[in-house]
């Protein structure tokens, strides 16, 4: 019998403090995977087949949806509401959860849409495509220098 209230009491400290380790860390307002590995140039694109084009398209696709709603508080994947001034409250934190939810549904199905209908696209255009979201990316990435 004490074994069984050693033990019990045991795992409820254990439990306790588990939960006390918790802490509520703030997260990005842009998800850390928001930002590209390599910008190109127009002759390393022209070299590729379309299909890696694709995955480069949809990639800049991804990083921009995930980047533009939020250029006026920051640019940055990493910042957090706190870090540009926007008060910690549940609130706050249930609307961008909402937002980052929303933005991660309208993406499936835009890269699902991108992956049945660009490749029938031609290839000069993916180029021009690419490096037009790749221009794009580069000014936002100098908005708040």
């Amino acid at each position: 019998m004490k074994k069984i209230i050693f033990f019990s009491l045991f795992l409820m400290f254990v439990i306790s403090d588990a939960n006390a380790q918790k802490t509520n860390k703030p997260v990005g307002i842009i998800s850390s995977g928001a930002s590209l590995k390599k910008f190109y140039e127009k002759s390393e694109l022209e070299t590729m087949q379309k299909g890696a084009l694709l995955e480069l398209y949809i990639e800049r696709i991804k990083v921009l949806v995930n980047t533009l709603p939020y250029i006026a508080l920051t640019t940055k994947p990493g910042v957090t509401m706190q870090d540009v001034g926007v008060p910690a409250t549940p609130e706050n934190d249930k609307t961008l959860t909402l937002q980052k939810q929303n933005t991660e549904t309208f993406l499936n199905s835009t890269v699902d849409f991108q992956r049945a209908m660009t490749p029938y696209a031609d290839k000069g255009n993916l180029v021009s495509s690419i490096l037009y979201y790749e221009s794009m990316l580069k000014e936002l990435s100098q908005i708040n220098e």
